[in-house]
C-alpha cells in the first residue's frame, strides 16, 4: 500500500474522535461525510489498528482510538504553539508564554510576575487564561498551557509543582453580621452558621483545608451552595445567605457589602503554587521560571 499519513489524516480524525459523530464532523470539516469516512479507513489501514467501531446508532473510539485522541491532541497542540512562536520570533518578539490562573492568583502573583516579564525580557509575549485546577493540568499534558497556577497537594507524573505564594484564610461575612474582628475568637463561633464554599471539584485541597479548619473547631459545616466563582459566593454571602472561607488575598478587587475576619490562629494556609511540564521545551517559559523562582 502506497499511502503515507499526514497531517490531514490526524485533523480528520481528531474531529471524529470529538464528535463521535461522521456526518457532524464531516461539517465541521467542510468536507463530504462519504469523502471523510474514506480518510478514516485509509489511516486506520495505514496504522493497521482499527481506531473506531461504528454501527447504525452510535461510533464510538477503540482503546487504540482513545489512545491515538490523547497523542494527536498533543501532537496539534505543540504545532500550534511552535507557529505561533515562529511568528512571535518573526516579529522581533521572544516567544510566548500560556498562563492558566485561579482568580486569587491574580490580586498578586501574576501582576508582579507580568511586571517582572515587562522590566527583564520585554520581548515575551503573555497569554492569561482563568481555569480551575484540573483544567489547567489537563490543558498542561495536551500542551495548550506553559505554566498554571493552582491550590493542588499533587499533579500526575510529568507535571513539576512549587509553591509561590502562602496566604491566610479570612471568613467572610454579610456586612451587618453581629460578629466582628474584636468579638471573633473561633471559628466554633460559627459553628451554627451555613457555609458557601468553592466546589470540591474546582479545587479539591481548598475544600479540604477549609473542612478541617471547621473540624478543627469541633463542627461539621452545613455547606448551603457551592460555587466556581469569588463574586459568586461574596455576592451569596452579601444576600445573608451563608458566610464563606477563602484565601485572604481574594478581599481585594470586590466592591460588595461583605467584611472579612483574618483567622490569624488557624494553623492552616493557603498556598499558591505554580505547575509546569517538566519536558515543556518554550525558552520563554524558563525564564519565566527563573524570575518566579528567583533562580
Amino acid at each position: 500500500m502506497g499511502y503515507q499519513l499526514e497531517l490531514r489524516h490526524f485533523n480528520y480524525f481528531l474531529a471524529v474522535a470529538e464528535e463521535l459523530h461522521f456526518r457532524k464532523a464531516a461539517e465541521k470539516l467542510f468536507i463530504s461525510q462519504p469523502g471523510l469516512s474514506r480518510q478514516i479507513k485509509q489511516m486506520e489501514e495505514i496504522l493497521g489498528t482499527t481506531l473506531f467501531t461504528r454501527d447504525k446508532k452510535r461510533v464510538a473510539l477503540t482503546p487504540a482510538g482513545s489512545y491515538l485522541k490523547g497523542e494527536v491532541e498533543f501532537v496539534l497542540n505543540h504545532l500550534e504553539l511552535t507557529q505561533k512562536q515562529l511568528q512571535s520570533i518573526s516579529a522581533g518578539n521572544q516567544g510566548e508564554v500560556r498562563i492558566g490562573f485561579l482568580g486569587s492568583a491574580m490580586q498578586q502573583v501574576i501582576p508582579e510576575l507580568l511586571l517582572q516579564l515587562k522590566q527583564s525580557y520585554p520581548g515575551i509575549k503573555t497569554s492569561l487564561e482563568e481555569r480551575s485546577n484540573r483544567a489547567q493540568v489537563d490543558a498542561l499534558m495536551k500542551d495548550k498551557l506553559d505554566m498554571g497556577f493552582v491550590r493542588l497537594a499533587r499533579v500526575p507524573k510529568g507535571i513539576e509543582i512549587a509553591p509561590v505564594h502562602e496566604d491566610s484564610f479570612s471568613v467572610v461575612l454579610p456586612k451587618n453580621h453581629v460578629l466582628h474582628t474584636k468579638r471573633f475568637q473561633s471559628m466554633a463561633q460559627l459553628k451554627e452558621e451555613e457555609f458557601i464554599l468553592f466546589t470540591q471539584e474546582y479545587s479539591p485541597l481548598y475544600y479540604d483545608t477549609v473542612m478541617s479548619i471547621c473540624e478543627d473547631a469541633g463542627f461539621q459545616p452545613k455547606v448551603s451552595h457551592k460555587s466556581v466563582h469569588a463574586q459568586t459566593i461574596f455576592k451569596l454571602v452579601e444576600n445573608s445567605l451563608g458566610i464563606a472561607i477563602v484565601p485572604t488575598s481574594l478581599q481585594y478587587g470586590f466592591q460588595m457589602d461583605v467584611k472579612f475576619i483574618e483567622l490569624k490562629k488557624v494553623p492552616q494556609k493557603a498556598v499558591l503554587s505554580v505547575i509546569w511540564k517538566a519536558d515543556n521545551r518554550n525558552p520563554a517559559l524558563q525564564n519565566c521560571m527563573d524570575l518566579l523562582l528567583k533562580k
